[in-house]
This record gives structure tokens, C-alpha cells and sequence, in this order.
């Protein structure tokens, strides 16, 4: 989602009055204008110049309301006059919402919420807001929350999880306003959904594991399923984690502020030795090609993408799968459920409780009465 600001002003040349125009690159807000046949470019203003009339200020009110709406957030910049009452409609959003948005930021900050966390919350409350047309907090209820549900997250086939998300982003929106007449209590969350983990075979996981030629992205993979991290957990891996003495990977304020312990293998040690003794990383272990930057996530993916194609995978694996094969795997051979609990960095083994519904261990061993036919 982007951020774009549009400034309108007011010019007086030759007698006439034109409608000044600035704003960033917005390819529909340039063709718009060019549309409007009074319209030119002043280099001197460095802004567009129509001529002001009534069709011209409704037409341009028309399209940043529609704009503002539909796609982007539109910040109104400063006028030298006040020459429409929607105008008004305008900064008053800009004033209000904002103002709200802001205060959760900072209470999201200070409860030591992720800045991911805290950037998503905001996109989608901008979304509701923005579909919703919301002129003020005060105007906000029940019923705007279940359109928007309904008209834009189920309509548009949204995931059960991005509804969850605004609805999580929601009540926290409503618990630091304070709202008597919505109160948080009343947001409802969608259904949850009970799927069973993707998991590989213990064939395809090495096909995948061996197919990258570059070192550092074999090494990525390997040591994703060596211990069972996410994406971010292997990013954020520095040198001094590994503790090659205790044959151990500490992995540092992961998912739920949580640091653990996971045992890393020798084979792999030795290989994580060879690649700092060539690469030299500054911070990270991966790093991208910035020296000192984490790999980027995006590249990350598209290395597991680029490996499963070599490896001849065609399954919609991602790079989850591989934490997923890691913990259906201990748990094939015979791992106690609560040790791959700590490895996995879960609250609760109901959590890792879902690994034995795809384990082989003992279900793929259960005969078929259609065997006994």
C-alpha cells in the first residue's frame, strides 16, 4: 500500500485563478489531469495549473475521493483558501484518523510489538478505513466492520487468517480509544481453520537440500532443516550463535520473544566453518548484498523456488515445508513429542500435537480392512 501526497494551491496569472496541482508519481492522477483540456504544466510552480471553475474543483474532488477510497492513502497538503466543504471532509480525516492510527502505533511500540506486526495492523485498519469511508472515530460501529467483511475480505476471497488479522488489528484499535459504544468484545474473529502441515519426503528434502551450486544458499536450506527455523529465525542468525563446542544454534527472540536452544550436526558445523572463513560476513551470518544486511527474505524464497525446480519438485512447497518435514521426521524416528515442543519454540504441545496426524510412524502402518477382503 502506498503513501502519496497530493497538495492543492492557488494561483492568480494574467487575470485568471488556476487550481495548482502538486503531488507524487501517480500515473492515474496524470492521466486524469490531462483530461481536463485547461490544464498545463508550470515549470516555474513545478506543479499543474487548471483553470479554476466549478467543473474543475468537482472533478478533481471526484477523483481523489474515489482514489482515496479504492486504492491509495492520500494525505490533502496545505491550501492558501478553503474552496469546498468536502475539502474540509478531507483534512479532517487526515486529522482525526490519523491521530488515532498514530496512538496505536506508539501503544503497539511500547507493548514491544514487532515493527511487522505493527506495519500490518495498520495497513489493513487503513484499508477498513478507507472502505468504509470513516469520517471520524466517532462514527465507527459494529456494522462497518461486517461489510467490510462482507463486501470486501469474502467478496474479493481474502484468507481466513487476513480476516483474523484485522480483526486482531481492530480491537487493539478500539482497547487503546476506548470506545463505550464499540467495544472490543464485540469484534468477532472468523472460524479457525484446521489444516494439516505440508510435509516432504525424506527423498525429496535432500533432493532440494543438494540441488543450489552457490554455497551460501545450500547452506541456507540445509541449515533451515538441520534445525527447524523460519525464514526470519534464519536471517536474523548471527556467528556468535553458534556454539560449535556444544554442538548447539542459539536462536535469539524469535516468535513470541522466546530464545531456545537446538542442536546443530557436526557435518554441518564444519560446512557453516568453511563458508565464514571464505565469506567473512560483517553481522549476520547470511547476509545480503549489502554487507552488514540480513538476506532478504524475498531472495530466500526464491532460492528454495529455484531449488525445488532443479530438485524436480512440482508440489506448491514453500520454505515452511522444511520446518514442517523437520518436526515430522524427529517425530518418525522416534523423538518424544515434548523435546520437539523445545525445539520448535511452541507454548504448548497441542501446537506440535498436529506433526503426529501426517507422521507414518504409527497411522501409515494401520491396514486397510479392504486388505483383509
Amino acid at each position: 500500500m502506498e503513501n502519496s501526497t497530493v497538495t492543492f494551491c492557488r494561483f492568480e496569472m494574467n487575470n485568471l485563478t488556476f487550481i495548482g496541482v502538486s503531488c507524487e508519481y501517480l500515473s492515474d492522477m496524470y492521466r486524469f489531469i490531462s483530461r481536463i483540456q485547461s490544464n498545463k504544466w508550470s515549470f516555474h510552480h513545478k506543479c499543474w495549473l487548471i483553470i479554476d471553475d466549478e467543473f474543475s474543483r468537482k472533478e478533481l474532488m471526484r477523483f481523489v475521493r474515489s482514489y482515496q477510497r479504492m486504492n491509495y492513502y492520500l494525505k490533502i497538503g496545505e491550501t492558501t483558501w478553503p474552496w469546498n466543504p468536502d475539502f474540509n471532509w478531507m483534512e479532517r480525516y487526515g486529522r482525526d484518523i490519523r491521530s488515532c492510527l498514530t496512538q496505536m502505533c506508539a501503544w503497539m511500540e511500547h507493548r514491544r510489538y514487532s515493527p511487522k506486526s505493527i506495519d500490518n495492523y495498520t495497513k489493513i485498519l487503513e484499508s477498513f478505513f478507507r472502505y468504509c469511508n470513516l469520517q471520524s472515530f466517532e462514527d465507527l460501529n459494529h456494522n462497518m466492520f461486517i461489510k467490510f467483511n462482507r463486501e470486501y475480505i469474502l467478496a474479493n476471497k481474502l484468507s481466513a487468517s487476513y480476516q483474523n488479522t484485522a480483526a486482531n488489528a481492530l480491537k487493539i484499535f478500539l482497547r487503546v480509544q476506548g470506545s463505550d459504544s464499540f467495544p472490543e468484545e464485540s469484534v468477532e474473529r472468523p472460524r479457525r481453520e484446521h489444516k494439516l502441515p505440508e510435509v516432504l519426503a525424506k527423498e525429496e528434502v535432500k533432493m532440494i537440500l543438494i540441488s543450489p551450486i552457490n554455497i551460501k544458499h545450500r547452506l541456507m536450506l540445509q541449515v533451515i532443516y538441520a534445525c527447524g527455523l523460519r525464514a526470519g529465525e534464519l536471517r536474523s542468525l548471527r556467528p556468535a550463535d553458534i556454539n560449535s563446542h556444544r554442538k548447539m544454534l542459539l536462536i535469539r527472540q524469535a516468535k513470541g520473544k522466546k530464545d531456545r536452544m537446538v542442536p546443530i550436526p557436526d557435518i554441518l558445523i564444519e560446512s557453516l566453518r568453511d563458508y565464514y572463513k571464505v565469506e567473512r560476513p560483517l553481522e549476520y551470518l547470511f547476509e545480503g548484498e549489502t554487507p552488514g544486511t540480513p538476506y532478504a527474505e524475498r531472495s530466500l524464497q526464491l532460492v528454495f523456488k529455484q531449488a525445488c525446480k532443479k530438485a524436480g519438485i512440482r508440489k506448491p512447497a514453500t520454505l515452511h515445508w522444511l520446518r514442517h518435514s523437520y518436526a515430522t521426521h524427529l517425530l518418525e524416528r522416534g523423538t518424544d513429542i515434548r523435546y520437539i515442543q523445545e525445539l520448535l519454540g511452541h507454548n504448548s504441545t497441542k501446537t506440535t500435537m498436529i506433526y503426529t496426524h501426517v507422521s507414518q510412524r504409527e497411522i501409515g502402518q494401520i491396514r486397510s480392512p479392504l486388505e483383509d477382503l
